[in-house]
Order: structure tokens, then sequence, then C-alpha cells
């Protein structure tokens, strides 16, 4: 009989655990940002990012003409890619942000320099 009782307690206290977790935002989910929101990834956007908390895991989604246009992760600030940058041409690329900084270019002749870059810090 006192088996019973004890079995009954341990699953009350993993109900109640679960639930803790749950509810309290301990399962948290990566969240998904469009780049440049509705004008997509594009000139003059280096301000985007302003404003918004980002997270490592968090996915960026450049939307975009492949056409006229690319992204390319880069080391720094600047508007030079690094040899054997990876450089994302579909026009709906999805990168996951990494803990630190986070800089991303468009690296088409003078499109950096236009401000077609961003600057993320994810905590």
């Amino acid at each position: 009989m006192a088996e019973g009782r004890g079995s009954a307690v341990s699953l009350a206290a993993v109900v109640m655990v679960l639930t803790a977790v749950v509810f309290n935002g301990g399962v948290a989910e990566a969240a998904t940002y469009t780049v440049g929101d509705g004008g997509g990834w594009s000139f003059d956007v280096s301000g985007w990012p302003q404003g918004k908390r980002f997270v490592a895991g968090d996915v960026l989604v450049f939307n975009y003409n492949p056409r006229f246009h690319n992204v390319v992760k880069v080391n720094g600030a600047g508007c030079t890619a690094p040899s054997g940058a990876k450089v994302y041409q579909s026009g709906r690329d999805q990168i996951r942000l990494v803990k630190g900084q986070n800089y991303f270019i468009c690296s088409i002749p003078g499109h950096c320099e236009a401000q077609m870059k961003i600057a993320v810090n994810a905590a």
C-alpha cells in the first residue's frame, strides 16, 4: 500500500516540475527575423537591428532579388569579404546567429558602402 502512495507523490512532483518549466519559459525557441522587415535586404538597411534583442540561435531571413544582391557573413564592420567567405545568393537565405557579433554585407561593388550591411549582437 505504501508503495502506491510513493508512486503518486513522485508522479505529482514530475508533473509540477514539467509544468513550471513550460510555463516559466524554460523551454526557449529561437526567434526568426526578416532583415529589413517588409523592405527586405536592401540599401540603407544598416539601422534595422536597432532596438531588437537577439540571442544565439535566432535566425535571420534575408529576402532579396538574387540577380542584384547577395549576402556574405564577414568578420567585422567593414565592407571587405574575407577570402573563401560563404556567399549566399538564393534570395531567401536563412542564417542562424552565433553568440557575439555577427556581420553581414552585400558584396556587390558599392552596395555595402550604400549601407547594405548589418551588425547584429547576439547574447
